[in-house]
């Protein structure tokens, strides 16, 4: 924001779609480890070792937010400093090792240090991917690549429900964490084919490596260099998202993304348990979670065409209104395959929705703090994730009819998309 930063030349489609592939991969990792907490929250609220707590249960998920809280705001600008490259691998590294920890937990103190170190990592993966994904996509489909690559988030989460579903019974939960640690795999790959930032490279002065990735990647190098290459910190990176031109901007974006995370990992985790109180055998709870995340898949992608082709503050503001209405049909209780198709209505409104919005606010970031100003916004949503899990908690100690949670979500979806919609169009926007 505020400088004019650097604009590399148009990337080739195939290209670009490398970078969405890998970016994608680490999201669906992230998604995967995210999800499998909701999936397994069944036989973790009976198991007859540890005998947690509604509230103990929220709090599980709120140790992995509070890591990635301080993982996207520390990530986001080392990032900056030290190449995004580098800083995603170890990223990706550090969450998938910890899933090895968390499966081999014998208490919950210790699942819950490894949850929390497991956010660390990944609350550094989705500024990074988001840098990486907008800097190498033409300009027609930014939106559209980003909701490609973030689609891997959904499907993440799906995996873990299906995995859930079939592994649950017969091996415990234990089993179906530990199938997270498998993204250790492909890591000598991403350290083969993943391009560093070119906009990095340049903004640091290192013309050559510039030159090189440029080449490899078959874009042009940016001609223009920033004069001011001091690395980026705290209080640089909040000066220039709050400077007087861009607060109600920032503080616009910060409040959507603050209640479409609450909304994530609120449904994500609850959604469930939510089914199982509704009167659902766990194999169908499971697959209320399935058609939730495969359905914000989809939506992803699709809401990513559209915002190219319609405008991407519309398209995300009326996705949240669908959400919500999706949500709150929820609460008439009817039949089987009408509630599939209520809560698929909401993975599509509310998921997809906070994904492109994560998208739009990295494309309308200045280069030089584009990872950083990402993490430090998602850092500060991550305070709605971390409460997401709590308010589902809150709802179940207190006995309260399961409607409930889907009245207090829908009006959480209404004000994100209040809060999209006063969003200052640039100017280009309006024309």
């Amino acid at each position: 924001m505020g400088k004019a930063g650097i604009v590399p030349a148009e990337i080739s489609r195939g290209k670009s779609l490398l970078v969405v592939a890998l970016c994608w991969l680490a999201i669906f990792a992230e998604g995967y480890d995210v999800g499998v907490l909701g999936a397994i929250l069944p036989a973790l609220s009976t198991d007859p070792t540890w005998q947690l707590t509604p509230l103990e249960l929220g709090a599980m998920g709120s140790y992995t937010v509070i890591g990635m809280l301080i993982g996207g705001i520390v990530v986001g600008t080392l990032s900056e400093i030290y190449g995004r490259k580098p800083l995603f691998i170890a990223c990706l590294s550090l969450f998938a090792a910890c899933m090895v920890g968390g499966a081999l937990a014998p208490t919950p103190l210790l699942f819950g240090i490894s949850r929390f170190v497991a956010g660390l990592g990944l609350g550094g993966i989705i500024p990074v991917a988001a840098a990486l994904t907008v800097e190498y996509s033409p300009k027609s489909r930014k939106s559209f690549n980003y909701g490609l690559m973030y689609s891997g988030y959904s499907i993440g989460i799906l995996t873990a429900a299906l995995c859930s579903k079939a592994l649950l019974a017969d091996h415990g939960w234990r089993a179906v964490v530990v199938l997270g640690a498998l993204p250790l795999l492909v890591v000598p790959v991403f350290m083969a084919l993943l391009p560093e930032s070119v906009e990095f490279l340049v903004l640091r002065g290192r013309k050559d490596a510039a030159t090189r990735t440029a080449a490899r990647m078959g874009i042009a190098v940016p001609a223009a260099v920033l004069k001011d290459r001091t690395s980026p910190n705290l209080a640089s990176v909040l000066r220039a998202i709050f400077s007087p031109q861009k607060a109600f901007e920032t503080i616009c974006f910060w409040v959507a993304l603050f209640m479409g995370l609450l909304l994530v990992y609120g449904l994500a985790q609850w959604l469930p348990q939510i089914m199982r109180k509704n009167g659902y055998d766990l194999g169908n709870s499971l697959m209320f979670l399935a058609v939730f995340s495969f359905s914000s898949a989809i939506g992803g992608i699709l809401l990513g065409s559209w915002a190219d082709r319609f405008g991407v503050k519309k398209t995300i503001a009326a996705s949240y209104l669908v959400g919500a209405a999706g949500i709150a049909l929820l609460a008439l209780g009817g039949p089987l395959i009408v509630n599939y198709l209520f809560v698929a209505v909401a993975g599509f409104g509310t998921v997809s929705a906070s994904l492109i919005l994560t998208g739009y606010l990295a494309q309308k970031l200045d280069p030089s703090i584009r990872s950083a100003g990402t993490g430090f916004a998602l850092s500060f949503s991550r305070l709605g994730a971390l409460t997401g899990p709590l308010v589902g908690g809150y709802i179940a100690s207190i006995n309260a009819a399961p409607q409930w949670n889907f009245y207090v979500f829908a009006g959480i979806a209404l004000l994100a998309a209040l809060a999209t919609i006063l969003i200052p169009a640039a100017r280009a926007e309006r024309a």
